[in-house]
């Protein structure tokens, strides 16, 4: 626990954020050569990341999602176990892959596992995959499951169900209006990218009952949700709802948050977002120039669809023409507060990809994503 005396809002919190872990013991890595995840740094980044963090007398951690590669049993048993070595409070929430729909590996975790596997961070003696937790006093956690499946049962979709729905509604209407309640949940509430609702290759990434979710919130006076899912370093708002959004600890760039809560002298509550990165481990000593042209080279299936569908819907001999020149593309998105221009496309396709950089509403240059103080 925390060596601080003092109480939240009497004093700043401090707490970190790691998303999207993947964690692969070496015997677990599934390899194949259209992999985007460098689940083979996932426990050497952890551990440097853990180190850092044990210096910083940090009231919690969270997770939000996405803790093993493919939901193995022996990779959440060795998180849990390392979890468990830390000086401070953890929560979790599970992500797609903590469980997946389907899975070559022999054995793979189920919701009711994961939970009782994770009691201790966050879901205590409850066998629901959602939970609410005093974090300080006057400061509350809300952790949700977002993953369902879909009706074909192959594949996770984002969605609160109708259940999880009723106890929120249930837990909201209890809250103190005095305490900050945050929320953390693995697929998106507010859009990072541009279609990000609609284009086949951002939905997956969003709740599909964002909105609903986004009003209940709003109207119990809550402003923070973190999520994960995205692999990109954004920071997004809708209807007074910042999504805090995490890239992930096995892609580039290999980024973890520290976020600090305080409030001024006038009593209003402000949130202070820092961004660390992974720069090096063992057999990858410059991990993100390694890590960007790991990402570079298996870009291209994914540029051509962001092509072909969605607002641009080029052709096939379009997209194939102008992919190479975007061969980097994802990796900037990822990395968040980049800047796009590119001078060389046709109009159609720069002004669309221009969207994705670090522009606000009103087109100024707005570096938001990785560092950044709100006032509440």
């Amino acid at each position: 626990m925390s060596s601080s005396i003092a109480p939240w809002p009497d004093r700043p919190c401090r707490f970190a954020v790691i998303s999207d872990l993947h964690v692969a013991l070496p015997h677990t890595v599934w390899d194949h050569p259209s992999r985007f995840h460098l689940v083979e740094v996932a426990i050497p980044a952890l551990e440097q990341i853990l180190e850092r963090l044990e210096l910083l007398n940090l009231d919690f951690l969270l997770l939000p999602g996405d803790l093993t590669q493919h939901g193995e049993p022996e990779n959440h048993q060795w998180l849990v176990q390392r979890l468990k070595q830390l000086p401070y409070p953890v929560y979790v929430v599970p992500g797609n892959h903590d469980f997946p729909a389907q899975s070559s590996y022999p054995r793979i975790t189920t919701l009711p596992e994961f939970v009782a596997l994770y009691r201790d961070f966050g879901y205590g003696d409850s066998p629901q995959p959602y939970y609410i937790q005093e974090l300080l006093p006057g400061l509350r956690l809300i952790g949700l499951n977002s993953n369902q499946l879909s009706e074909d049962g192959k594949e996770i979709v984002g969605a609160i169900d109708a259940e999880q729905m009723a106890w929120l509604d249930r837990t909201l209407a209890q809250l103190n209006p005095q305490d900050l309640t945050l929320v953390m949940v693995h697929h998106n509430v507010v859009e990072h990218l541009p279609e990000q609702a609609t284009h086949p290759l951002g939905s997956r990434y969003m709740l599909q009952n964002a909105i609903e979710l986004r009003q209940k919130l709003r109207s119990a006076g809550i402003q923070l949700v973190f999520t994960g899912h995205l692999h990109v370093q954004d920071i997004a708002e809708a209807d007074g709802l910042y999504d805090i959004t995490t890239g992930s600890l096995v892609s580039y760039p290999h980024p973890f948050r520290l976020v600090t809560l305080r409030r001024d002298r006038a009593g209003h509550p402000w949130l202070e977002v820092e961004s660390g990165r992974v720069k090096s481990v063992p057999g990858w000593e410059d991990l993100p120039a390694l890590s960007r042209q790991w990402m570079g080279d298996r870009s291209p299936p994914f540029m051509l669809k962001m092509l072909m569908y969605g607002g641009l819907g080029l052709s096939q001999d379009e997209a194939l023409l102008l992919a190479p020149q975007l061969r980097n593309f994802w990796a900037d998105v990822a990395n968040g507060d980049t800047l796009f221009e590119f001078q060389q496309l046709p109009p159609i396709v720069r002004d669309y990809c221009q969207q994705f950089g670090a522009i606000g509403p009103d087109g100024s240059i707005a570096r938001i994503d990785n560092h950044i103080a709100l006032r509440l």
